[in-house]
């Protein structure tokens, strides 16, 4: 063990790093396996993050450790626009074929879930040969000055930081908060007193809102948002960087919504638990969008890099052979079960939702239907106190959002519930006390 301790590090890690990077722990990893953490000072959690939805497959896979280090002895880097590599062929391959539809895809492949946004709004535009993108409010598109700006949360991701980028327009995303109405009447406004259809590239969503608040959309707004694109030449963009690579019960959410509905999107953006946890991003979308960008007008140094490349390969695998969309969608049920089943004692339960294992709490006031933050956080504290860590979301904070590993021994997801339980119960007593 090391000798390190959490209270020595919290002191040098004020010292030396910007308050703005905010981390919700307040210990230090030493090492990870499956879905457990130990600390410096050899604390064990259970994790319910998941590296905000990046380990699927549990932390230290063998099979994609085996990949990287099989990666590490041949080289690192090239840079896929200089010297390019097998890898990233077979890997875009792949993913043409296994995202839903069987058109013609392409790929490209970035470092980070922000990059990908970035990316995918260049190739709508350099399509359209237009400017302007839809997005929805309590959306996450990442951090970057044009993917904050597509965000829908003000605080804490754009406040302080605008002038943002023009021609950008928010409207209410239609899940079970807003009605397909107000979404038709925010758009037909913004057409009428903001941009002509004519000049909009792209509509921007997530298939379940992450940050939001883990907020599915609603397959009749999916369908007349397809409809609206197709009418106007507009792109129908899918953010599936939360929502992909089996959290959902399906390798993609959007798959669920194809099958209900028929809807595929122009373009997908893919990121978080396609490598476990080695920056690694995509971009797939239809194959004469992709190429719409002239050469040398995508790329990045990192992009692709060959360690991220190898970890994807061994991913796709491992949910494969395991079938852990459906594993994950066995335990979103059983933790819906568990969650549904103290609403009877606990009132502040406003809603339990989700789809497959991207699973959410909401807590409100019965009688005032305030949001209770503060009490998400109590809970929180003291599940991270029994070594269960757990994240929140929403625009409010008042949603518990469930990310763990789909590879989570049984046992071991059954103590976990355990500590939600009883934390979730001691948290709403000490808040009525």
């Amino acid at each position: 063990m090391s000798q390190l301790t959490n209270a020595d590090l919290l002191a040098r890690k004020a010292a030396a790093t910007p308050r703005g990077v905010a981390v919700m722990g307040n210990f230090f990893i030493e090492r990870a396996e499956g879905a457990l953490m130990w600390d410096v000072e050899g604390k064990r959690y259970i994790d319910f993050a998941g590296g905000i939805a990046v380990m699927n497959v549990g932390h230290g896979h063998p099979k994609v450790v085996s990949a990287i280090r099989e990666q590490l002895d041949r080289f690192t880097h090239t840079c896929w626009q200089v010297a390019p590599y097998e890898g990233y062929v077979s890997l875009a391959e792949k993913l043409n074929q296994l995202t839903p539809g069987t058109h013609a895809k392409k790929t490209a492949f970035f470092s980070t879930g922000a990059e990908a946004v970035e990316n995918t709004i260049k190739i709508a535009r350099a399509h359209t040969k237009r400017s302007g993108v839809i997005a929805f409010g309590g959306a996450f598109h990442g951090r970057s000055l044009f993917a904050v700006s597509l965000t829908g949360k003000v605080q804490p991701y754009k406040a302080g930081f605008g002038p943002f980028p023009g021609e950008i327009y928010h409207v209410p995303y239609p899940c079970h908060c807003s009605t397909l109405e107000d979404t038709q009447k925010a758009i037909y406004q913004v057409f009428k007193t903001e941009i002509e259809p004519s000049r909009v590239a792209a509509i921007i969503f997530e298939p379940v809102q992450g940050e939001g608040g883990f907020n599915p959309i609603q397959p009749e707004a999916l369908k007349w948002l397809r409809a609206l694109c197709d009418e106007h030449g507009i792109l129908l963009i899918a953010d599936e960087i939360q929502t992909g690579f089996g959290r959902t019960g399906q390798l993609f959410a959007m798959q669920h919504y194809f099958e209900q509905t028929g809807v595929l999107p122009d373009l997908m953006t893919i990121a978080k638990s396609l490598a476990a946890g080695v920056p690694l991003s995509a971009v797939t979308g239809r194959a004469e969008i992709m190429d719409a960008a002239q050469p040398g007008g995508l790329g990045g140094t990192y992009a692709g890099n060959p360690l991220a490349i190898a970890a994807a390969h061994a991913v796709i695998d491992v949910m494969q052979q395991e079938g852990l969309p459906a594993r994950g969608a066995r335990l979103g049920d059983k933790l819906k079960d568990l969650l549904n089943g103290c609403r009877a004692d606990l009132p502040q339960i406003a809603d339990v939702r989700g789809l497959g294992a991207m699973v959410a709490l909401e807590l409100r006031d019965p009688a005032t239907q305030e949001p209770l933050a503060a009490v998400v956080r109590d809970v929180q504290a003291r599940a991270l106190a029994q070594g269960l860590v757990l994240l929140s979301c929403g625009v409010d904070g008042n949603v518990l959002r469930f990310l763990f590993p789909l590879s989570i021994e049984d046992a071991l997801f059954d103590e976990a519930l355990a500590i939600l339980k009883s934390s979730l119960y001691a948290g709403l007593a000490a808040a009525q006390a």
